[in-house]
């Protein structure tokens, strides 16, 4: 006799209690994007639905989603003046620090992420200190301001810090510096294993980090190599990360099976601007059911095995579950 495995799907109810995966606000992190002034509330073209916000904004924007079950964000500071080294972001008084601070002061219970990078702060795009020889980001001169930059995100009340520039010995170098100044309970959620994506480009709007030459070849992954993925995820988990990541998700969900095969540490997905941007125009022309493709395409970021995604469509995708 076959088994009938149509018997687990016959009944909404029952196919509620097999069900196994699930996805809930707890799941995710919200980024949001600021800029300098007051009353601002800039949609990105490329990016229906998301925002540069002023720090008044952000705020409004943390009231509403908390009361929709959302709890997490991730922030991106926008300095209206840049330069060759990211020199904004490195003192007391960076938009991210402000903002930060205000966040905090305003809703305690908010966990605030930062996104720990120079992409946004350099005039050159590009993710640390240019080498003028080679002109490509000069690793060990860039740990060395990153660990700057950390300790700016700590003083100023961030929960936990996530470099995305793919330095080698970020973890450690940060790690190292959070700890001999007091932080040693300051968790770092590690962009591990982050690849040179095509899927990036509408991010680049938003963030205002479009590189002026050249590309990031040089220090994010290429996308046909899944031994080394495995490998800069496990090198960030001995050097003191505490929650891995793999970035793009959609277009790289082999990688995220085979880092969550290979450690037991809290793993994380983002879900980036260009996997966003497809299903929004994919809306806008008529062609998919959005709502369900948008938490068809979340649960199966969970199901490969993460257990945080960083997503565009959180706010969405609450609002869709509290609807339930």
């Amino acid at each position: 006799m076959f088994k009938r495995l149509r018997r687990l799907r016959i009944n909404e109810n029952l196919r509620a209690l097999v069900q196994e995966t699930n996805l809930s606000p707890n799941d995710f992190i919200y980024p949001l994007f600021v800029v300098e002034g007051s009353g601002i509330k800039t949609e990105v073209a490329s990016m229906p639905g998301v925002f540069q916000m002023s720090i008044d904004e952000i705020l409004k924007e943390c009231e509403y989603i908390q009361t929709i079950g959302l709890n997490s964000i991730i922030l991106f500071g926008i300095p209206d003046v840049k330069d060759s080294v990211g020199s904004e972001c490195l003192c007391d008084e960076s938009i991210i620090a402000r903002t930060i601070r205000a966040v905090k002061e305003k809703f305690p219970n908010m966990f605030v992420s930062t996104d720990l990078c120079f992409c946004e702060y350099t005039d050159h795009g590009h993710c640390g200190i240019l080498d003028p020889k080679t002109q490509t980001v000069d690793n060990d001169k860039t740990l060395e301001i990153s660990a700057q930059q950390a300790l700016v995100h700590a003083r100023a009340g961030a929960d936990m810090i996530a470099p995305s520039g793919m330095m080698d010995g970020i973890i450690e170098t940060l790690r190292t510096a959070l700890d001999e100044n007091g932080f040693t309970d300051l968790p770092i959620m590690a962009y591990s294993t982050k690849f040179a994506s095509a899927y990036y480009g509408p991010f680049r709007d938003v963030a205002d980090s479009t590189p002026s030459f050249g590309d990031r070849r040089s220090y994010q992954m290429n996308p046909a190599n899944r031994r080394e993925a495995i490998e800069e995820s496990i090198q960030d988990e001995n050097q003191g990360a505490d929650i891995l990541m793999v970035k793009p998700a959609l277009a790289y969900l082999d990688i995220v099976r085979d880092v969550r095969n290979n450690s037991n540490l809290p793993l994380a997905v983002y879900n980036v601007s260009g996997e966003y941007a497809l299903l929004k125009n994919a809306e806008k022309a008529g062609l998919i059911d959005y709502e369900r493709t948008v938490m068809e395409t979340l649960i199966s970021f969970k199901r490969a095995g993460a257990d945080i995604i960083i997503s565009y469509h959180a706010k969405e995708a609450c609002e869709l579950l509290n609807r339930k």
